[in-house]
């Protein structure tokens, strides 16, 4: 039987077993390839309201052979919802072998543009927890679990690398924006900059002026410290080209810099190119050269995009 039929078979077969499953409907971007399947299931955010995930995994994975695997915990970006994440994925999970879960998320007013609310990322630390419930036979690998996130998902897994360290066997952020108070005053210089800044005002609960303390919560920058001696093996990618967080210099690249400062020993690599904005964070990007840094998928042959720290070359055309 081909790989293609097997496939199928699987997916008819994960189809009546869902069934049973209360809560739990097969779902995700007819785009996908045939060797993974979706999960979608509600969970209850940090304020009480219901919010979607959607649970990659390899077709073959169910209730008769479910050995324990990793979990990539993968909040989205600004503005682009947890389905959207999902397409970024494509076949890695099946040539890996492991799960991704793709959290709605929710944020202190705002769910689609949540900026690094604490209540979110105590969400996401409960990712494991939270698909285990929705789906029993589901087995992660305790000592595997890590988080991947471009733009506002980078910067929510820098924060969670921050504040649950323990959780993390290693962590990947493309493109994160990590001082918001600074991001405020850039969405001047977007397309519906004001949009962004009311919306901004509504989630964080006013200005930077303001509430400073309220943005400092929110930017990775501020948790450089506790990033620095987390133990934590982070990827840092950041684009001199970026064009939506602009000044990259001073936003993941500062953040890089300034972990590198404070703890020298820090199992944190830095990633420069020349990319668009996120383009990186796909299947057909360096997303699989990220995931093999980890052992999560077999060694790619891609070549890094900079010879080293700070030194940029030109990342994959886009």
């Amino acid at each position: 039987m081909s790989r293609t039929k097997r496939a199928a078979c699987g997916a008819a077969f994960l189809f009546a077993l869902v069934a049973l499953l209360p809560g739990v409907v097969t779902a995700g971007p007819r785009s996908l390839p045939p060797t993974v399947h979706v999960l979608r299931f509600s969970y209850r955010a940090h304020d009480g309201r219901a919010r979607r995930a959607y649970l990659i995994l390899p077709a073959w994975y169910g209730p008769g052979r479910n050995p324990a695997i990793p979990l990539v915990i993968s909040p989205h970006g600004r503005g682009v919802g947890a389905r959207i994440n999902v397409r970024r994925w494509g076949d890695l999970p099946a040539v890996g072998r492991f799960a991704v879960i793709n959290p709605e998320g929710q944020g202190r007013a705002l769910t689609l543009f949540s900026w690094g609310d604490p209540g979110e990322i105590h969400d996401l630390a409960r990712m494991p927890q939270i698909a285990a419930k929705a789906v029993p036979w589901l087995r992660i690998d305790r000592h595997r679990i890590y988080a991947f996130g471009g733009s506002m998902g980078g910067q929510e897994t820098l924060l969670l690398a921050a504040k649950f360290p323990h959780l993390l066997a290693g962590a990947a952020s493309f493109d994160a924006p990590t001082n918001m108070a600074a991001r405020y005053r850039a969405f001047d210089h977007l397309p519906f900059g004001d949009r962004l800044q009311r919306l901004a005002r509504r989630e964080i609960g006013g200005t930077p002026s303001a509430d400073p303390r309220a943005y400092e919560i929110r930017s990775p920058l501020d948790w450089a410290r506790r990033i620095a001696f987390s133990h934590v093996p982070l990827q840092i990618w950041w684009s001199r080209r970026d064009t939506i967080v602009g000044d990259q210099v001073h936003e993941s690249g500062l953040l890089y810099r300034d972990i590198k400062r404070l703890n020298p020993e820090a199992p944190v690599t830095e990633y420069v190119g020349n990319w668009a904005h996120t383009t990186e964070m796909k299947r057909h990007g360096y997303l699989p050269f990220a995931l093999a840094q980890f052992g999560l998928v077999p060694p790619t042959g891609q070549r890094p995009p900079s010879d080293g720290p700070g030194k940029a070359q030109a990342g994959i055309p886009v």
